[in-house]
């Protein structure tokens, strides 16, 4: 990536938290509801329901504002596979295998071509993962909602032995999964960046036969494949790589994390650096910076892991607290 600590002035240098969106206080307020609620059954990306030999498990998620920019350039055809994805996972983080989902559409007035093209999202989405649409809701409420937002909830089940510990261990290996761009993280912070000196409409500089808004909407990437070689592989744990950046590994436990080999970022990264004086740090804090999900497994079955899937090996394993990514430590 561009090291941007000793370019520009501070005064021009985006964070994520100055346009909007503070991580670790969205984090404490959904702690604090948790905590309100006083559930025991609760991973990191799902909760739990014990319904006798097996758990239901129920996710539900966004696409933020990512939405934002499928309205600027009038293309909403994979804002859907979007809302899918994000909650399905979250489901596979925990071990989960979806089932079910339901969508959740606010408009503030009716347009046939917006749903029907959303439609075909969730449509795309729902094949992609092997789920079936239970249903969902439309709600028109132009008091309340200037465009429209989108989001869903994933149910799904597990036996009570495929739930992964959530708990890696030192010496384990961590192998990593290509993600397809920027997901639907983080957006916030990249509309700011690229719009300075850009429209969405704009030809994207590493790509000309695409625009940067066509860029930003890459539908995050389904990572359900990887259940089954999870199982196999004898996974101890599993990041789903979104809100907070390369920080979610510490979800998998309070270890060091050190990615020696990581997979390349994507064009659109280094452009959303540049366009807006962003530093490494918080690149890494925000953004996949090309991974979309990660695993923890013993040393001895990472390769065949790696084998039966589009795997990498990215680092490994030790005592610590941190995330040790690309000369940054995060925490």
């Amino acid at each position: 990536m561009t090291d941007t600590d000793d370019e520009g002035t501070d005064a021009d240098r985006l964070t994520y938290a100055e346009t909007g969106v503070d991580i670790e206080a969205s984090e404490d307020a959904t702690a604090a509801l948790l905590e309100a609620f006083g559930s025991d059954l609760t991973t990191e990306y799902a909760g739990l329901i014990d319904i006798g030999d097996r758990y239901l498990a129920l996710a539900t998620d966004g696409v933020g504002t990512k939405l934002m920019v499928a309205e600027a350039i009038e293309d909403f055809s994979t804002i859907g596979i979007d809302c899918i994805a994000m909650n399905v996972n979250d489901l596979v983080a925990a071990g989960v295998e979806p089932v079910a989902f339901v969508d959740y559409l606010a408009i503030d007035e009716p347009d046939d071509d917006l749903t029907n093209e959303i439609g075909e999202g969730l449509a795309v989405g729902l094949e992609e993962s092997g789920m079936t649409l239970l249903g969902g809701e439309t709600a028109v409420m132009p008091d309340v909602i200037n465009g429209f937002d989108l989001a869903g909830t994933c149910a799904g089940l597990a036996a009570k032995d495929e739930i992964l510990s959530g708990e890696t261990q030192v010496g384990d290996v961590l192998v990593g999964f290509a993600s397809n761009g920027v997901h639907s993280n983080g957006l916030t912070l990249a509309r700011e960046a690229v719009t300075r000196n850009h429209e969405y409409t704009d030809p994207f500089p590493h790509d000309a036969d695409r625009s940067i808004g066509e860029e930003l909407l890459r539908p995050t990437r389904l990572y359900t494949d990887l259940l089954e070689p999870m199982r196999e592989h004898g996974v101890h744990a599993a990041a789903h790589v979104t809100g907070g950046g390369w920080t979610n590994l510490l979800r998998m436990g309070e270890y060091e994390y050190v990615i020696d080999d990581p997979l390349p970022a994507q064009p659109i990264f280094e452009f959303i650096q540049e366009e807006g004086n962003v530093t490494d740090e918080e690149m890494h804090r925000t953004f996949n910076m090309g991974t979309g999900f990660a695993v923890a497994l013993p040393e001895d079955r990472a390769e065949d892991l790696v084998a039966d899937t589009d795997g990498q090996v990215i680092g490994h394993v030790e005592d610590g607290d941190s995330v040790e990514i690309r000369g940054l430590s995060l925490s």
